[in-house]
C-alpha cells in the first residue's frame, strides 16, 4: 500500500510538472523537459536505493544526477551564448540592433535586415514573435495598442515584414500612428545602432547608413524603425556635438 501511494504521488507530481512545462514558450520547453527527466531519474534512483534494489553504485549515480540537475540551468543559460560565439567565429558579420519598448523587444539583423523579437509582458511573456501564429500576433497587437504605443509600433513593423502581402497592413499602420519620442539614453542609442561603448564617429555614421538603407520607407522599410534609427544617430550628433559628414 505505501508503495502504491508513493507511485501515485510521483505520477501526479510528474503530470503537474509536464503540464507546467507545456505552458512555457516553445524555445524554453526543451530545458524544462530535461529538468523533469533529470529530476525523475534522481527520484527513481533514490527510491530504488531505499528499497534495497540498488547498491552503492546507484547512490553514486544519484549524486551525479543531483549535480547535473543543479548545473543544468547554468548550462541552458550558456547555450545561447555558445551559439552566438560559434556564429561569430564562423563569420565576420553578425551585427544586430535592438529597439525596446515596454512590451516588446525587437532585434534587427544588419546582414539581412530581418526582424525578430520577444514579448516582455502579458499573456505571451518570454515568447519569441516567431513562435506566435497570425491569430496570436493579432491578439498581441490589440493588447499593445491598448497598453503601449511604442510596443504596437514595433510589433507592426515585425508583422509588416513577416506578412508582406497582408491586406490589413495599412490598417495596422494607421491604428498605431504617432510614435512616442520620449528621448533616448546613450545605451539605448548604441543598442539601436548595434554599437559598443567604444564606437567612434565613423562607426556611428556607417551603422546609421547601413541600417537606414535597409529600413528607409522609400526602400520598402518601416517608418517607425527608420525614425528610431535617425533618433539614435541624432542623439550622438546633437548631444555629444559630433559633426556629421
Amino acid at each position: 500500500m505505501p508503495r502504491i501511494i508513493l507511485l501515485l504521488a510521483v505520477a501526479i507530481t510528474l503530470g503537474l510538472l509536464i503540464r507546467q512545462a507545456q505552458r512555457q514558450p516553445p524555445h524554453k520547453r526543451r530545458g524544462a523537459y530535461l529538468q523533469i527527466i533529470l529530476g525523475g531519474a534522481v527520484v527513481g534512483v533514490i527510491i530504488l536505493t531505499l528499497m534495497g534494489k540498488m547498491h552503492w553504485v546507484g547512490a553514486a549515480l544519484t549524486g551525479l544526477l543531483v549535480v547535473a540537475r543543479q548545473m543544468l540551468p547554468v548550462l541552458l543559460r550558456l547555450l545561447p551564448f555558445l551559439g552566438q560565439w560559434r556564429a561569430q567565429a564562423s563569420t565576420t558579420a553578425g551585427k544586430k540592433s535592438e529597439v525596446s519598448a515596454r512590451l516588446i523587444k525587437m532585434t534587427l539583423d544588419h546582414d539581412n535586415g530581418e526582424l525578430s523579437g520577444v514579448v516582455l509582458e502579458g499573456a505571451y511573456k518570454d515568447w519569441l514573435l516567431s513562435e506566435l501564429d497570425r491569430s496570436q500576433l493579432d491578439a498581441l497587437l490589440d493588447y499593445c495598442q491598448q497598453e503601449d504605443t511604442d510596443s504596437a509600433q514595433l510589433l507592426t513593423s515585425y508583422m509588416d515584414q513577416r506578412f508582406p502581402e497582408d491586406d490589413h497592413q495599412s490598417e495596422r499602420e494607421s491604428s498605431v500612428s504617432g510614435a512616442n519620442t520620449t528621448g533616448l539614453s546613450r545605451s539605448e542609442a548604441l543598442a539601436i545602432l548595434g554599437l559598443s561603448e567604444e564606437a567612434s564617429e565613423a562607426d556611428i555614421i556607417a551603422a546609421h547608413r547601413t541600417l537606414i538603407q535597409k529600413l528607409h520607407p522609400d526602400r520598402g522599410g518601416n517608418d517607425y524603425l527608420a525614425a528610431k534609427i535617425n533618433e539614435a544617430k541624432d542623439f550622438f550628433f546633437f548631444f555629444f556635438v559630433i559633426a556629421p559628414h
